[in-house]
């Protein structure tokens, strides 16, 4: 319901976009295996990107964060039938549902393709300290410096790392790096992200051109 809304003050405000040859791939493909409002949900977020490219950095975090927040946390095993599953934002939209990973992947695809550079975001496993369990979140950086301001799906608002003290960083990574956090709020280097296999997973169906997008199992 919440993407419904979404979509009709999108046309109201008068901003969708026609799609790309691509866009429209991505659109058919996912209608296909998961129906039409799956299909209006990636028309949604690739208007959603044609409109912010123009925007500020923290127009673009806030929006992207707002919108991928109002899908709905399946976990892995119950959604695609594995303990582990990091999906891509086709999936992850498709599904309209997903864990923490995939709220964090899908915000940090959309950041990086509406030009936030790589080495302003990590995305960081943390503990859920109130919750007593693992969790991932992305961190995004103004400066090397600056202290991050994190993008979470349970805590919904935009809030700097100072004010997540319910958070304990395990580690964090981007498209090159990998960094233990554990002992240094910044991290220490520990080599390139390509040493996480799910990572490496991902990355090759993020770039696969066939779409070949599982089936739900459930």
């Amino acid at each position: 319901m919440r993407f419904w809304i979404w979509i009709s003050l999108a046309l109201l405000s008068g901003f969708t976009a026609a799609l790309n040859t691509q866009e429209q791939r991505w659109v058919s493909a996912v209608e296909s295996l998961y129906g039409e409002a799956a299909g209006r949900r990636v028309t949604a977020w690739r208007n959603l990107i044609a409109d912010l490219h123009s925007q500020p950095e923290q127009q673009k975090i806030e929006q992207v964060n707002q919108f991928f927040n109002q899908l709905n946390f399946v976990d892995d095993i119950d959604l695609w039938g594995q303990s582990d599953y990091w999906a891509t934002p086709l999936e992850f939209l498709g599904a309209n549902a997903g864990d923490c990973e995939d709220f964090t992947i899908a915000k940090y695809f959309s950041l990086r393709e509406l030009g936030v550079s790589d080495n302003k975001l990590r995305l960081i496993y943390v503990k859920a300290l109130e919750l007593n369990q693992f969790h991932m979140v992305l961190a995004y950086y103004s400066t090397p410096s600056a202290v991050p301001i994190i993008l979470d799906n349970l805590n919904k608002s935009v809030l700097p790392a100072t004010a997540r003290n319910d958070l304990l960083p395990i580690y964090s990574f981007n498209a090159q790096h990998l960094w233990i956090m554990k002992e240094n709020p910044s991290g220490k280097l520990a080599g390139n992200s390509s040493r996480l296999s799910l990572w490496n997973n991902l990355q090759q169906r993020e770039r696969d051109l066939s779409l070949k997008l599982p089936v739900l199992k459930y």
